[in-house]
């Protein structure tokens, strides 16, 4: 490996930043074997100056409370390595991944270690040590450790401080508690701690949470959307607020608290409104071009099923079946109108089509309303109504949902989080739960592809836009 010294790397860069070159000519000019070297001269000389290009034997040994302090900053921060050796003006950034490791593997020692072998003068003094006492007091002793080891190691975790694995094995309340009823030594010999490796950890616990009040505003809105944000949506609702925060540490914040997703699936058989051609079938005029700029222009519906469970006069449970028929806007999977009914009638169909349209009346453009093949979609009633208020109407093909898809979707997000894990006892409280959500979804629940705002939010602000 060609190694090069400062002169001629000041050289180099001194005939970049003059603009003799771009990286490649500039690497044939003076024989460098990888315009990469060059970039990363430059881009040190920029960071750090001259220093930036000192060979790796100028580089000093950096204290071990340096190192820790680096390490702090990158986990609290999440910033790149780049932008924390800008911050702490280390010039070669892969080296705070390599302590970053350490301190994983190895504790605050991994950080001390130096190169070599390890001298063995202080493990044959303890040899030593332990030759000098008898038989009674060895014993007195383990008897000392294992005690230690109750009233110290055995503690559940009750700390999110981000420890190494194989040392967390206490609570921080442990540390002031074990130090009353045991001299250091027999602590740290019972938990193979170093002391400098206690000290810090208890150091630590004694700190104030710096991420208290993000934690609080965390699970707030996690207990507000039952559990249904992950830690992306966090993150969006979070910036609505006024909160940047990296997503790395919203996912760290969400593991220690032991936040977790709650969404169920189980599956059903799926409710089908085909019944074969009894009317008129239309053309896929959507096909799957779902996308549109105009709010009110391209609507789609379906019909869904749902079950809730009553009992008899004998207390023998009856399953029984209610429908969802929506109309969903396309623009921003907002749900226009929709009704729900214990059967499958063409009266509910109707009557939500109805608002539907008197909804989208004033869109400047001829709507078109999307469904399946549905016996519903083919009445002469509802093709009639669609003609006579200059409304399109598009099919999806026979047995093909990815025509459809923005409404499959709409029902499975509604049905993980409202409905399956739950059991409804009657009509009445499922179709109460089902509008509460529906509003929830149109009003509250935000989406990332509508730039982590909800549908009406949505429709809203476009429409400020354009005024």
């Amino acid at each position: 490996m060609v190694k090069y010294d400062e002169g001629f790397k000041q050289n180099v860069v001194d005939a970049y930043l003059a603009g003799e070159g771009g990286y490649a000519s500039l690497a044939i000019r003076f024989g460098i074997q990888s315009k990469t070297n060059i970039r990363k001269w430059v881009s040190a000389f920029q960071q750090f100056g001259k220093q930036g290009l000192a060979s790796k034997k100028a580089i000093t040994n950096y204290p071990v409370q340096f190192k820790l302090d680096v390490l702090n900053y990158k986990v609290k921060t999440g910033d790149s390595l780049e932008e924390v050796a800008r911050k702490f003006g280390i010039t070669e950034p892969p080296m705070i991944l390599n302590w970053l490791r350490k301190w994983q593997n190895e504790g605050i020692e991994g950080l001390s270690k130096s190169k070599g072998r390890p001298s063995l003068s202080n493990e044959s003094k303890r040899n030593k040590n332990e030759k000098k006492l008898t038989k009674e007091q060895q014993l007195l002793k383990e008897i000392e450790l294992l005690r230690a080891e109750n009233a110290y190691l055995k503690k559940l975790r009750a700390s999110g401080v981000n420890i190494p694995s194989r040392l967390l094995k206490q609570n921080p309340g442990s540390f002031t508690n074990s130090e009353k009823q045991f001299k250091l030594a027999v602590i740290l010999e019972a938990t193979g701690f170093p002391k400098a490796t206690y000290m810090y950890w208890q150091k630590r616990f004694n700190e104030s949470n710096p991420d208290e009040e993000i934690e609080k505003i965390i699970q707030d809105i996690v207990d507000k959307h039952n559990g249904n944000y992950g830690y992306r949506r966090i993150d969006m609702e979070l910036r609505k607020r006024g909160y940047i925060v990296n997503h790395k540490k919203i996912l760290r914040i969400t593991n220690k608290l032991g936040i977790t997703c709650t969404s169920f699936t189980r599956k059903s058989r799926k409710y089908s409104t085909y019944k074969g051609t009894i009317g008129k079938i239309s053309k896929n005029l959507v096909n799957r071009r779902f996308h549109t700029s105009i709010p009110h222009q391209k609507l789609t519906t379906d019909t869904s099923e749902f079950k809730y469970y009553t009992t008899d006069s004998d207390g023998k449970i009856i399953i029984k079946k209610a429908y969802l028929d929506p109309f969903l806007d396309m623009f921003n999977s907002e749900i226009l109108s929709f009704r729900f009914s214990e059967r499958p009638n063409a009266q509910a169909i109707m009557d939500a089509l109805d608002e539907a349209i008197e909804i989208t009346k004033d869109c400047p453009y001829r709507t078109t309303i999307h469904s399946d093949q549905g016996w519903g979609y083919q009445m002469k009633r509802y093709v009639r109504k669609l003609k006579d208020n200059g409304i399109f109407q598009s099919m999806s093909r026979k047995g093909d949902c990815l025509d459809n898809s923005p409404m499959e979707n709409f029902f499975g997000i509604m049905k993980q989080e409202m409905y399956y894990g739950r059991v409804y006892k009657s009509f009445e409280e499922l179709k109460q739960a089902v509008s509460d959500y529906i509003f929830y979804y149109n009003n509250e629940r935000i989406k990332a592809k509508l730039t982590g705002m909800s549908p009406v939010e949505y429709r809203l602000h476009t429409s400020q836009l354009a005024a």
